[in-house]
């Protein structure tokens, strides 16, 4: 079941448009291997689950998959051949606003190369560009 927010004060929202880059979320902070996003954009709840599946499938028990975006904002579409009028269209989708540098997902308990073939098949599903980092070093 894809993820929505339990409560929201209002269920419509406005489209806004993505600017600069992430300062919060961008670092791999739970696991030692991440996904960051190098695009601004939005990605859907079944977009999301998606990844969470070809993760979970990868991993195989064999690690921890950590999902680090949730898709806070609606999107609204009026149906084909409307008339101009009429309001506002019903609630489509929820979606994750996704700035760049954002971490998407993390993998721990894993080799390398395990995480990076895992990452390869999540960021193929993802609609934005994505690329393979790791952990800071902690001094």
């Amino acid at each position: 079941m894809p993820m929505m927010p339990k409560r929201v004060k209002y269920r419509k929202s406005q489209k806004g448009r993505v600017k600069g880059n992430a300062t919060r979320g961008n670092y791999v902070a739970f696991g030692e291997y991440g996904l960051q996003a190098t695009e601004p954009g939005k990605i859907s709840a079944q977009t999301i689950e998606a990844g969470r599946i070809v993760a979970s499938q990868s991993v195989k028990g064999g690690g921890k998959v950590y999902i680090r975006i949730f898709p806070h904002k609606s999107v609204t579409s009026i149906p084909a051949e409307t008339r101009m009028g009429k309001g506002k269209g019903e609630v489509e989708f929820w979606a994750a606003v996704v700035k760049p540098g954002t971490i998407l997902f993390e993998l721990a308990g894993m080799t390398e190369d395990q995480a990076r073939a895992t990452l390869a098949r999540v960021a193929y599903k993802m609609p934005v560009a994505c690329r393979f980092v790791t952990r800071r070093p902690t001094l």
